[in-house]
C-alpha cells in the first residue's frame, strides 16, 4: 500500500511560482512511477507530469512543458512539482499519484491508470 500527502498549494499571481510536494510512504517506492494530475473547476482530471526512477525519465503535458519541473527525492521519499510562469488556467486541485511497483509508466496519462492518490492541494492563480 502506498500513502501520498500533498502540500504547498496556495494563491499566487500570474507569472509567479509555487512548489508542490508530495510525501510518500509504503513499500518499494523506488519502483513506482509517480505523477501529478490536476482538476480545474468543472473539468476532468488531467495529466500534468510523470517521473520514473530519476529526472532522466520524465514526461510532461504540452500545456506545462517548459514551465513545470517534476522531480523526486528517493532518499526523502518525496515527489515535487516546481511550477513557474503560472497562468490563471493553471488554477486547479493538484494531485500526486503513484503506480503499482514495477508496473507503471511515465506515458500513462489517464487517471484510471494510476491506483494510488493523495487528497489534493489547491492552487489558485489570479490574473
Amino acid at each position: 500500500q502506498v500513502q501520498l500527502v500533498e502540500s504547498g498549494g496556495g494563491l499566487v499571481q500570474a507569472g509567479g511560482s509555487l512548489r508542490l510536494s508530495c510525501a510518500t510512504s509504503g513499500r518499494d517506492l523506488n519502483r513506482c512511477a509517480m505523477a501529478w494530475f490536476r482538476q480545474g473547476p468543472g473539468k476532468e482530471r488531467e495529466f500534468v507530469a510523470a517521473i520514473l526512477l530519476s529526472d532522466f525519465w520524465t514526461n510532461y503535458a504540452d500545456s506545462v512543458r517548459g514551465r513545470f519541473t517534476i522531480s523526486r527525492d528517493n532518499t526523502e521519499n518525496t515527489l515535487n512539482l516546481q511550477m513557474n510562469l503560472l497562468k490563471p488556467e493553471d488554477t486547479a486541485v493538484y494531485y500526486c499519484a503513484a503506480s503499482v511497483p514495477s508496473d507503471g509508466s511515465i506515458y500513462y496519462t489517464g487517471p484510471e491508470q494510476w491506483p494510488y492518490w493523495g487528497q489534493g492541494t489547491q492552487v489558485t492563480v489570479s490574473s
